[in-house]
C-alpha cells in the first residue's frame, strides 16, 4: 500500500478530489492545504511525494485532527528504524480519540512520516499526556533510545499539524 501527498490552494485540490471520487483520499488545511491519496495503485498526482505504508492502523476517516512527524533517517539507520516502528508496543491504538497511524518509508527523500489521525486536537494532546506516551517514549534521551544514535539522524526531525477538511 503507498501514500502520496501534494499540496496546493485548498480549492485547487478539492477540484482533485472532486474528480477521483472513487479514490480514497483526505484534504487537510494547516499552515498550508494537503491532498493525501492512500491506494495500492499508482498515484493520480502529477508531482506527489511518495511513501510506501510499513505499518498502519485504524482507517482514514475525513474529519479530524492530523500529526505529522517527520523525521529524516539516514541510509544505515533505515532497517533499525523501521524494525522499532513494526515492533511497537501499539500504545497509541488504546488511547481516547485515536483513529488511525501510517508509517511511512520515503520513495524519493530520507524523511520518515509517521502519521497520526485523531478525533480533534484535544485527543492528540492527551495521549502527549497519556501513561501510553511515557511509555511508548520511555528510551527518549537515554542510552538505549534510538534518537541518541546520532548516525541514523542527519537533521532534525519536525513536526506538522492539520485539520482535515474535506470529504473521501
Amino acid at each position: 500500500m503507498k501514500l502520496y501527498m501534494t499540496t496546493g490552494t485548498h480549492d485547487f485540490l478539492q477540484k482533485i478530489m472532486d474528480q477521483h471520487a472513487g479514490e480514497k483520499m483526505l484534504l487537510m488545511q494547516g499552515e498550508d492545504a494537503l491532498l493525501l491519496h492512500e491506494t495500492s495503485g499508482e498515484s493520480v498526482f502529477e508531482s506527489p511525494r511518495s511513501y510506501e505504508i510499513v505499518d498502519q492502523s485504524g482507517e482514514l476517516e475525513s474529519k479530524g485532527y492530523v500529526v505529522f512527524n517527520n523525521i529524516p533517517v539516514s541510509d544505515e539507520g533505515r532497517p533499525l528504524f523501521e524494525y522499532r516502528f513494526k515492533n511497537r508496543a501499539g500504545l497509541i491504538e488504546e488511547v481516547p480519540g485515536f483513529t488511525a497511524i501510517r508509517v511511512l518509508r520515503p520513495l524519493d527523500n530520507d524523511t520518515y512520516v509517521i502519521m497520526t489521525l485523531w478525533e480533534d486536537e484535544r485527543s492528540f494532546l492527551g495521549w502527549q499526556e497519556s501513561k501510553q506516551y511515557e511509555k511508548a517514549h520511555a528510551k527518549r534521551g537515554t542510552e538505549e533510545g534510538i534518537d541518541n544514535q546520532k548516525d541514523i539522524f542527519p537533521r532534525a526531525s519536525y513536526v506538522s499539524k492539520y485539520y482535515v477538511s474535506g470529504q473521501s
